[in-house]
């Protein structure tokens, strides 16, 4: 058995590294494949962690695989990027069934409300404030650029982890 403090520190790379490449992908509009690889090297200390029965752990492979099947059609139909479809398909595997319906419900909503905020902020009225920030925000400040959606994954990634089985080792 692990110390409370190690279980702690294994489940925590969930919300660590979806905040990471929230920030990488605000600021870069990419998602480096090291976050997702790392979530989905970590799951299984973390299941172990958390006390995982195997059928449960085999749940979410299938959950995260059949997200990422789902990722490739959307990065296929070009509607979000690679790193975004990877990004959702590591998450899910964490948050697995049924907390991925959460994490796509919260990452849809998030993505909703980015988008409108980009659209206020690329308008004429406010893009000039946009274009006096620091150097990232001028390309989210471009009209017709893409929208940072890695950013609605991290937030319904954090929205999900009550949902998760990782949340009774967080204490939530």
């Amino acid at each position: 058995m692990l110390l409370p403090i190690a279980v702690t520190a294994v489940v925590l790379a969930l919300p660590a590294l979806v905040i990471a490449a929230a920030v990488r992908d605000a600021l870069s509009f990419t998602i480096p494949n090291w976050i997702p690889l790392a979530l989905v090297a970590v799951f299984p200390a973390a299941a172990l962690a958390a006390g995982l029965p195997l059928p449960v752990f085999g749940l979410h492979v299938g959950v995260g695989v059949a997200t990422l099947v789902l990722g490739m059609a959307m990065f296929a139909l070009r509607w979000v990027g690679g790193g975004d479809a990877k990004l959702l398909a590591a998450v899910a595997l964490w948050v697995g069934w049924p907390g991925v319906v959460t994490l796509i419900l919260g990452a849809a909503l998030a993505g909703g409300v980015l988008a409108g905020v980009l659209l206020a902020a690329r308008s004429a009225p406010l893009r000039p404030v946009m274009l006096m920030g620091p150097r990232w925000m001028l390309k989210l400040a471009e009209p017709g650029e893409g929208v940072p959606y890695g950013v609605a994954i991290a937030a319904g990634a954090l929205w999900a982890i009550p949902a998760s089985p990782f949340a009774a080792a967080l204490g939530l």
